[in-house]
This record gives structure tokens, C-alpha cells and sequence, in this order.
């Protein structure tokens, strides 16, 4: 898992949000489809960013992180990162 300071990214499709359940609590999980200049990558949003964002919504990632997940990078807020809508 590698830290972000910040990633600017937009969302170019999005799941239908589910519900999970692990060890250390439950919630909502919602898979996501987002681009920048350098190419496409998965995004991941948690419990109530799931209801804030949607397709083409450009948004700024601060202090999330990015990971190896199934082959294939992702990136997500994590606990402690923050995630804005740009107008």
C-alpha cells in the first residue's frame, strides 16, 4: 500500500453500491472506474461517498492511498484521506 498526497481523477463508471462485512466492521463498498491523463485506474468509495459522487464527477483525492488489489491498482480516501468534488 502506498500513501497519496493528492490525485486529481474523473469518474468514468461506477457499480451499484453493496454492502460488506469483515472482522473489523460492515458498511457500504462502491467500485468505480476513474481516469487522468496517465491512464485509468479502479477507485474505491466507502459508505457515504457512494451516494456523493457519480459518473463524470471530477474529484480530488487527498491523503488517500493506492494499492495492488487483484492485479490491478486502486485507489481510495482509506480512514484518513478526504475526497472533493471539483466544479
Amino acid at each position: 500500500m502506498q500513501g497519496i498526497s493528492e490525485i486529481q481523477l474523473e469518474i468514468v463508471s461506477k457499480a451499484e453500491p453493496r454492502p460488506f462485512a469483515t472482522e473489523r466492521g460492515s458498511g457500504t463498498v462502491c467500485s468505480c472506474a476513474a481516469k487522468d491523463d496517465t491512464g485509468e485506474v479502479q477507485l474505491t468509495l466507502w459508505n457515504e461517498q457512494c451516494n456523493q459522487f457519480n459518473e463524470g464527477d471530477k474529484i480530488t483525492i487527498t491523503d488517500g492511498w493506492c494499492s495492488l488489489f487483484k492485479g490491478q491498482l486502486q485507489v481510495s480516501t482509506g480512514k484518513k484521506g478526504k475526497i472533493e468534488k471539483k466544479e
